[in-house]
This record gives structure tokens, C-alpha cells and sequence, in this order.
């Protein structure tokens, strides 16, 4: 009789460092010359976890043994759990198997084809599932455990770092691993946010931008090309601020665990906090559900910025003369006709021009910016008072929480509260709140911290701001306008422009003598619109 053999370890590791395929082989091959079988293939799958069938060699294997005529007619095994570790999916196959003319044998685990023969196999198949289970839980226990001591648990770092060993020692003499900076990769990192944000002088990228420009100047992600998901990876990684989780997600079906059930990594960052978060904000500015996706990738200036002031709808573009004439049209007079808006279109060129005309020659002029910071100071001070008193409810709410997570520690110390699952959630529910309390109070403080701005720094501001909106280059234009504009309202001949005074005063701020213009990569948080700038156009 033709047989095939297969033989299987967990990991590569074994496969590279053990003896057990070498073994697997022999015994299998002493025990088919006894039974006087040939061996007509021999499988070796290096490294694939039994309890699923993305293994791709055991995939060839069924493949091979269900065609017609069968190459062989029964499959080898040391013992069943090297075929599955799931009682079900044994099953399964092994039908398949039969249904082909192929026999299923273990030389350690043998049993009849008869009814009790079968029941004795899906009873391995069962005690196989739970020990697999059981080895599973004590393993991912351990691994829970390296990572709250500070250790990585072997697998790839993510891009960025690199492993290095610690000095101290595991079980059985083996050396235990860090997270580490790859100063190289690093450096990509950083230009990948620093690209995100600021662009290379002409306004913020996109994803797919950045892929693109790496890709062209030749830089890798490790040895494969960048793509937009690769790069939207780097960006929404936490552990490039210092916070790496471990146990985030179920192995098998990559859902989400409970956050009571990650474990915290803490790593060196590459980036800021305040960069990484004003990517994060960027990020979700631009996503799908809040800003369509033609008005992120359009190249038209005042595209979801514009409405109509009559209908308050927005204005969207419309081509006349096939296409030879460009309007903003109100949505309303598009879909409903004139009758529902009376509300003319405007020229897209001659709209655009007048926008950026008024940018450069009115609003940003030294005069009109000092007004605009002096209104804002006064604002800001007299908010002050209102803010001081609810930073101090948050003061005594963090004092609070604080206290309520030392008396927590303290019980399970003393052994009165066992460190369970609900405890931990409790802690986890102190915790967040405790952070979010943070987040209100630094919002507060940098809302009542205007920045110093020297006269100097409004000239320079405003000469170097005009010059590169004269230049009509519609990214930069456009990125400003939209961290400056928060709408154009159009009624009739009338424009009405309303923007924050707290972005202007943010980007002075980072004006010095010798530098580009560029768009800001961040925005102070003080009372978005206060003091709207605006005013009418003809």
C-alpha cells in the first residue's frame, strides 16, 4: 500500500532547533517498512499551529490526496494531534479523506475502522483540543506576564525598533528581549509625521502622497515598497509615543479584548505626544464619515467650505459651455431648481481670486492682525475667571481619583481585595477618567497661555504669507484656508469669511526671521471662531 507521511512542529524554532520532525520521520518510516508499506510522499510542515488549516503544506496534502486516483492511499501521522488539534475540523477532514479512499493512521494512536474505532479517534481529537487549549492558557499567561516586567514577547517589532537582550534571564537559561529604537527606521518614522503634517513646505500630504514620495526617493519598509496602509500603520501607531499593548486581540479572530485585559509596554518614543495627537486630530478631520473623500482629494479651492448664505447649503461646482466656464452653485438650486433658492452662481475663478485677494491684501496686514490679537487677548482674559474655578473642580476630582486608586493598590497589598478581572476594570474606569480629567485641565491652561508675539514676528507673518498666496499655489492656499476659514457664506454679491483668531495667533507664533512660510502643524486649543474675522466682499 502507498502512503504519505506528515509531520508537524508548532514553530520555526523547533523546526530549526529541535529534533522532533527528524524523530516524527523516523519512527514513521521504521513503522511502514514493519507494515510493509511504501512511502510514496513525505509532508513537513515547519512551524504551523494545528488548532486551524492555514497550513499551507497540510492544504497541499488534501489537495493531493483527494484527486482521482488518489497518489497514495492513507496519510501517516505520529499522532493525531500532529493532523488537528480541533475536534471539529478533524472531523471534517478526515470525511473529506474517506469520501477520497484515504485512510487516516497514527502509529501511536491506533485504532479500528469500526464504529468503536471511530469513537476512540474523536475522543483523542477532544483530549487533543483541550490539552492544545490548556497549553494555550498557561502559554499566553506567561507571555501576560513578560510583558508587565517590561519584556517583548519575540514576535516582529514593530517598524521603528528593533529587539535587543536584556541582561536578565528567563526559564532555562534563556535571554529575554527589550524594544528598542532603530536609529534608521526611526528616522523615516519622524519624517513620515513630519510629511503628514507640514508636507515639504507646500502644505500637509496624504497617505498615498507619502507612500508615493518614498517610494521615488527610494526608501523602504524594510525590504517591501510603501503603500497607503503601510503608511497610515506608522501614523496610528501609539507605540511610537511610548505605549506599546500587549493581549490587544484574540489570536484566531483578531477581535479586540477588553481594555482591562491589555497589558501596557512601555517603550522609549520616537514621537511627541503633542505631534502624535495633532496627527490623530488631522487624521480624523479627514476621515470618510466626517469630510467626503472629493473634497479632501479635490483641487478646488473652497470646496466644503462654502454655503449658500440664502438656504444655508453648501455650494458644490458646475461647468457651462461644455465645461469651458466654472461655477460654485448652491446644492439646493442643483437638486431642486430655482424655485426653492434664489441664490445666483459664482465664477470659480473670479470667486477664488476675490478669496485670496481679500486674505492677502485685507485680513493678513500687520494693522488688521495687531487688532485681531488684541481683541483676542482681551477675550481670552476676560475667560479667565470662569475657567479658573472649573480647573479647580477638576483639581479636586483628580485628588479624588488619585486617592481612590492609591486606597484600590493598597487593599490588594494587604491582601484584603483579590487582583481580578473587576478589579482590574475598576482600575482601568479610574484611570481613563483620570486621563481625561488631564486632558481638560491642559486645554484650560492652554487656552489662558497666549503665546508671546513680537511685532517682528506679525511683519515677518504677514509679508511671507501674502507673498505665497499671490503665488496662487492651490495646495498651500487651499491647507491654509482651512486652518484659518471655517466657512464662506456667499448672498448674492456679499461674502461673509469666518475664521479662528486662535489658529492666526498659533501660527505667528511660529514665525521666525529666515524660515518658509508654512502651514502650521499645530493649533493652540483656546475657543475655536471667537472673534470670528469676517466682513463683507464685494
Amino acid at each position: 500500500m502507498a502512503v504519505a507521511l506528515y509531520a508537524r512542529v508548532s514553530t520555526v524554532k523547533q523546526a530549526e532547533k529541535d529534533l522532533s520532525i527528524p524523530d516524527q520521520i523516523r519512527q514513521m518510516q521504521d513503522w511502514c517498512a514493519a507494515q510493509g508499506y511504501a512511502v510514496a510522499e513525505t509532508y513537513i510542515e515547519p512551524g504551523a499551529s494545528a488548532t486551524d488549516d492555514r497550513r499551507p503544506v497540510f492544504q497541499q496534502m488534501i489537495a493531493e490526496a483527494t484527486q482521482k486516483p488518489s497518489p497514495f492511499e492513507a496519510i501517516i501521522v505520529h499522532s493525531l494531534s500532529r493532523f488537528f488539534r480541533d475536534a471539529l475540523e478533524f472531523a471534517l477532514y478526515e470525511r473529506d479523506l474517506k469520501k477520497a479512499g484515504v485512510r487516516l493512521i497514527s502509529i501511536t494512536q491506533q485504532t479500528s475502522d469500526d464504529p468503536s474505532g471511530e469513537m476512540a479517534r474523536k475522543i483523542f481529537s477532544i483530549f487533543d483540543e483541550y490539552q492544545s487549549k490548556e497549553n494555550g492558557k498557561h502559554t499566553l499567561r506567561a507571555m501576560k506576564e513578560n510583558a508587565r516586567q517590561g519584556y517583548w514577547n519575540g514576535s516582529r517589532p514593530p517598524f521603528g525598533y528593533k529587539t535587543v537582550e536584556a541582561e536578565k534571564f528567563g526559564n532555562k537559561g534563556k535571554r529575554k528581549q527589550r524594544l528598542a529604537i532603530d536609529p534608521a527606521e526611526a528616522g523615516l518614522v519622524k519624517r513620515i509625521f513630519e510629511l503628514y503634517m507640514n508636507g515639504k513646505g507646500d502644505g500637509p500630504m496624504g497617505a498615498k502622497q507619502i507612500a508615493s514620495y518614498l517610494n521615488e526617493s527610494g526608501r523602504k519598509h524594510r525590504a517591501s515598497s510603501w503603500t497607503r496602509s503601510r503608511v497610515h500603520e506608522v501614523l496610528s501607531n501609539r507605540t511610537y509615543m511610548g505605549e506599546f499593548y500587549f493581549n490587544r486581540m484574540e489570536d484566531k479572530t483578531k477581535r479586540a479584548k477588553p481594555e482591562s485585559e491589555w497589558i501596557l509596554l512601555k517603550v522609549e518614543p520616537i514621537i511627541e505626544a503633542e505631534q502624535f495627537n495633532a496627527v490623530q486630530e488631522r487624521k480624523a478631520s479627514r476621515s470618510f464619515d466626517k469630510v467626503a473623500p472629493s473634497i479632501i482629494g479635490s483641487d478646488t479651492l473652497l470646496t466644503g467650505i462654502i454655503k449658500c448664505g440664502c438656504c444655508n447649503s453648501g455650494m458644490t461646482t458646475a461647468t457651462g459651455k461644455g465645461g469651458r466656464y466654472r461655477y460654485y452653485k448652491c446644492n439646493t438650486r442643483i437638486a431642486k431648481h430655482i424655485n426653492h433658492c434664489s441664490n445666483p452662481a459664482v465664477s470659480m475663478p473670479k470667486m477664488d481670486a476675490a478669496v485670496l485677494d481679500v486674505l492677502a491684501d485685507k485680513l493678513f496686514t500687520p494693522e488688521r492682525v495687531k487688532d485681531i490679537l488684541s481683541q483676542l487677548q482681551k477675550q481670552l482674559k476676560n475667560a479667565k475667571a470662569t475657567e479658573a474655578d472649573e480647573i479647580k473642580v477638576l483639581q479636586d476630582e483628580l485628588k479624588e481619583l488619585e486617592q481612590r486608586s492609591e486606597r484600590l493598590f493598597e487593599a490588594v497589598e494587604k491582601g484584603v481585595l483579590p487582583l481580578d478581572a473587576h478589579l482590574q476594570q475598576r482600575s482601568h474606569r479610574i484611570q481613563a477618567r483620570r486621563q481625561e480629567v488631564l486632558t481638560q485641565m491642559a486645554g484650560y491652561k492652554r487656552r489662558q497661555q497666549m503665546p508671546t508675539i513680537k511685532p517682528k514676528q506679525i511683519d515677518l507673518f504677514c509679508q511671507a504669507l501674502r507673498m505665497k498666496l499671490k503665488e496662487g499655489k492651490p495646495g498651500f492656499a487651499k491647507q491654509y484656508l482651512r486652518y484659518f476659514v471655517s466657512e464662506i457664506r456667499v448672498t448674492g454679491n456679499q461674502v461673509v469669511m469666518t475664521g479662528s483668531n486662535a489658529a492666526l495667533a498659533a501660527a505667528i507664533a511660529e514665525t521666525k526671521k529666515g524660515t518658509s512660510c508654512e502651514v502650521p502643524k499645530s493649533v493652540f486649543g483656546w475657543l475655536p471662531d471667537l472673534g470670528s474675522n469676517q466682513g463683507p466682499t464685494d
